[in-house]
């Protein structure tokens, strides 16, 4: 596993041109090591330092080439100058006389780089199995983790934002999870959920007495999360006279139960999301600016699904996955299922999602979901439907069964057929053939040509309908 070291590392053979180099690269305040090429294999093997410098000496440009693809997840810089080197990792040379823009700009470079090519951090198992919730390749979501790393183990106040069902809570349980506050209750408050006339007490708790019904006292969402962390959701519904109250906690870490007069500390770490715009709801007058403010510490952009449908192959796996460990059963999808449902829009996002996926383990409980077994507003892709070839025998015993099976009547008009066997007979396959067009042609009718009614209207499944107008030369129109 990959780790990342805040260290630079001077690479080449020790004299007073890179003890100077190293003096001025410790006046920055960096941490330097000076070792010899030889070492340097031992070193890169699963370490990523800040930034490698090698120092030219007498090695060759293809030298250089060779060292730098072998590690290309480690930013380079070269004391001296070879001439230009075609490899991605190099991004730039240290020129003499030293100075500090040109160094400073070049250790910027590597930190970019460095963000851009980010290895894999090890993780515990905790983190692992709540990270699952977030899986995807595309970068959005990977930049949404590497920032859930990256202020889980502060106390800073993160504001969550994105569209609803992008799992802005499921950020919020990372957070905790993977802070120092994990042994403390994680508490979720939906703020949009509760009356304002009760929020404040919901918060914060009231005594006894304080108002009609109050026949105790009671703990608030505040008093609750007492070491942990309190996720107020939708915290653009939150009343503005609320508002004051809870950017007072915020300001002092400290509040009042409705209706007490004792100063209770917030030992609580807050984490608020909302799907709403924040900025336009200040320009409205219905969001306090000082709040925004102070809850917008570090803010955390959830992408919509629509912005990373590639995402939704691995977000199928662990859904299927999620749905089978809870005992409800198990599907799977076609690959043309798979790429159709990578096409459909996702209003909804990771939640609808997870709804359509438990709505397809109920209807193929252990079944393979191919493109037509997709609500019709998830087939973004052309497929023919799958029909078992029938002998026309078999397809006309099923139609005298339709016929004579069927707990209503079926009319015949009097006026094509006889209503009693003529002495000469009939032709009863030419007979029952003519009834199925004159019948599948006035479903047609009434339904306004729309199969999948006239199908239900028949009785009949849709493939079979359009097996029977197949059959017969019969279209829409």
């Amino acid at each position: 596993m990959m780790q990342t070291d805040q260290r630079i590392l001077l690479v080449g053979t020790p004299s007073e041109r890179l003890s100077r180099l190293c003096c001025i690269f410790e006046f920055l305040g960096e941490q330097i090591d000076i070792i010899t090429i030889e070492k340097l294999s031992t070193c890169l093997q699963e370490t990523r330092f800040r930034a490698l410098v090698i120092s030219i000496d007498n090695m060759s440009a293809d030298a250089l080439k060779l060292v730098a693809s072998q590690y290309p997840w480690q930013p380079i810089l070269l004391f001296g100058h070879v001439g230009e080197l075609q490899v991605s990792n190099v991004l730039g040379h240290i020129e003499e006389p030293l100075n500090y823009p040109q160094l400073t700009e070049l250790l910027h470079f590597c930190q970019v780089y460095g963000q851009v090519k980010r290895p894999q951090v090890p993780t515990s198992a905790n983190q692992t199995k709540l990270f699952r919730s977030l899986v995807g390749r595309s970068d959005g979501i990977a930049n949404v983790r590497h920032l859930i790393s990256q202020v889980a183990t502060s106390d800073a106040t993160v504001l969550v934002l994105g569209q609803s069902g992008t799992g802005k809570e499921v950020v919020a349980r990372n957070i905790h999870y993977l802070s120092e506050r994990r042994d403390g209750p994680f508490i979720p408050v939906n703020c949009g959920a509760i009356p304002p006339e009760l929020l404040e007490s919901e918060l914060f708790g009231h005594e006894k007495g304080s108002f009609t019904g109050a026949i105790s006292s009671r703990k608030g969402r505040f008093e609750l999360a007492e070491g942990g962390t309190l996720f107020l959701d939708e915290i653009g519904d939150m009343p503005l006279q609320m508002q004051v109250k809870l950017l007072r906690v915020l300001q002092e870490r400290v509040f009042e139960r409705v209706g007490g007069t004792k100063t209770i500390n917030a030992d609580v770490r807050v984490v608020a999301a909302t799907h709403r715009d924040l900025e336009t709801m200040i320009s409205s007058n219905e969001f306090r600016e000082d709040l925004y403010y102070r809850l917008n510490v570090f803010p955390i952009e959830m992408p919509a699904l629509s912005e990373r449908k590639d995402d939704v192959p691995l977000l199928l796996q662990e859904l299927v996955s999620r749905v089978y460990n809870e005992g409800r059963g198990k599907v799977r999808f076609t690959q043309r299922a798979i790429e159709s449902l990578k096409e459909h829009a996702w209003s909804g996002n990771v939640r609808e999602l997870s709804n359509l996926v438990e709505r397809l383990t109920i209807l193929y409980p252990g079944g393979l979901v191919d493109v037509n077994d997709l609500p019709i507003k998830y087939r973004h892709i052309d497929v023919p439907e799958y029909s078992v070839e029938l002998s026309e025998e078999q397809q006309e015993r099923d139609a005298l069964a339709s016929i004579f099976t069927s707990e209503e009547p079926v009319e015949i008009p009097e006026t094509r057929f006889p209503s009693e066997l003529p002495p000469e007979g009939v032709n009863l396959k030419d007979l029952l053939a003519e009834l199925e067009i004159d019948m599948i042609r006035q479903a047609l009718e009434q339904q306004d040509n729309v199969v999948a009614r006239a199908a239900e209207m028949l009785g009949i499944r849709r493939t079979t309908l359009v097996e029977k107008m197949r059959k017969y030369g019969m279209t829409k129109e």
